[in-house]
């Protein structure tokens, strides 16, 4: 009985040792075929400059093929429940954002995901912050000024988005109900129609990210008044933050990052979080969103999910209380 038993922890532990060694190879070797990358929205947006940055970058470091797999509809929904439902190999990644991650929850009843169950985070790369814009011929400079004039004028003033359930009409919406303002919604279909109407002089305010809103703001086409993030933006030294100018006490930074499926092999994420870290301290990397306005970020694994679920929990929690809907 002794030796039967002895033999079979021998065995046993063979067992692990193999089991180790084997995942320790598979971590060295791996990827050993094209990664895909799934951005959740069409090319040309913030989620798609990100993938295709560390797509790019991730390339290089590995020596493997990252390919950006646009998968959109239903705003963010459709691609990020696809990566969501993936395989859960490594081979299958998302670009997470505030946006599907931490809004849609309050946004959809009935979401398929879990955003803090489904995802593992690898690391967040990049934060960016909003600008409050008016049409250039709005008869106010300070936001001080538009939200006095609401409270007289309720319902008179109206602002864009670029749809309903989008981090500009949950922003914008969360600051007129922190401000006990009302102004009418006015959604588009994506960023680039509520601009025409911005600059035509048919829509008054709109929050959007803020390299989008740069082009628009150093031409003159509109007025920046504020910006959401806890200190004031590079791009527009000049702009004081929401906090700043006392209408609320708001703070907002769309921050971007690389998500793997719940139960992707920790050997897979050590190796995914490593290359990640390596091309979050490229200073190439870090020039390349300085420009596009962004902060760049390096928060791996554990500091990722922290956040993540910081913003879940409030943003999800705030969004609920509006009342928003995506739909």
């Amino acid at each position: 009985m002794h030796e039967q038993a002895t033999r079979k922890r021998r065995i046993l532990l063979i067992a692990l040792a193999l089991a180790c060694t084997v995942s320790m190879a598979h971590a060295q070797s791996f990827p050993t075929k094209p990664v895909r990358i799934v951005v959740p929205q069409p090319p040309g947006g913030g989620f798609d400059q990100v993938g295709r940055l560390l797509a790019e970058r991730m390339a290089r470091v590995t020596g493997q093929s990252f390919i950006v797999d646009n998968r959109t509809g239903s705003g963010t929904l459709v691609g990020t429940d696809a990566a969501a439902k993936a395989p859960a190999d490594g081979y299958t990644l998302l670009v997470g954002s505030i946006s599907n991650l931490a809004l849609n929850p309050g946004l959809y009843p009935n979401l398929p995901y879990d955003s803090l169950r489904d995802f593992e985070p690898i690391g967040l790369i990049v934060s960016y912050s909003y600008t409050l814009v008016a049409r250039k011929d709005l008869p106010f400079n300070t936001l001080q000024e538009v939200l006095a004039y609401a409270r007289a004028n309720p319902g008179k003033l109206n602002y864009a988005s670029a749809g309903n359930g989008s981090g500009q009409h949950v922003l914008a919406a969360a600051l007129w109900h922190l401000a006990n303002v009302n102004l009418t919604h006015v959604p588009y279909r994506g960023a680039q129609p509520a601009y025409q109407d911005l600059l035509g002089g048919r829509v008054d305010l709109f929050f959007d990210l803020s390299p989008t809103a740069r082009g628009q703001v150093d031409a003159g086409n509109v007025r920046a008044l504020a910006v959401s993030g806890a200190a004031r933006n590079s791009m527009h030294p000049q702009v004081p933050t929401v906090q700043e100018t006392g209408a609320a006490p708001l703070e907002l930074e769309s921050w971007f990052g690389l998500f793997a499926p719940a139960k992707t092999p920790p050997e897979v994420l050590q190796k995914l979080r490593a290359d990640f870290a390596k091309v979050a301290a490229m200073p190439e990397v870090q020039e390349t969103l300085l420009k596009t306005g962004g902060k760049p970020m390096a928060l791996i694994g554990d500091d990722a999910r922290a956040l993540v679920k910081r913003d879940v929990d409030h943003w999800a929690k705030l969004v609920k209380t509006l009342a928003i809907r995506a739909e």
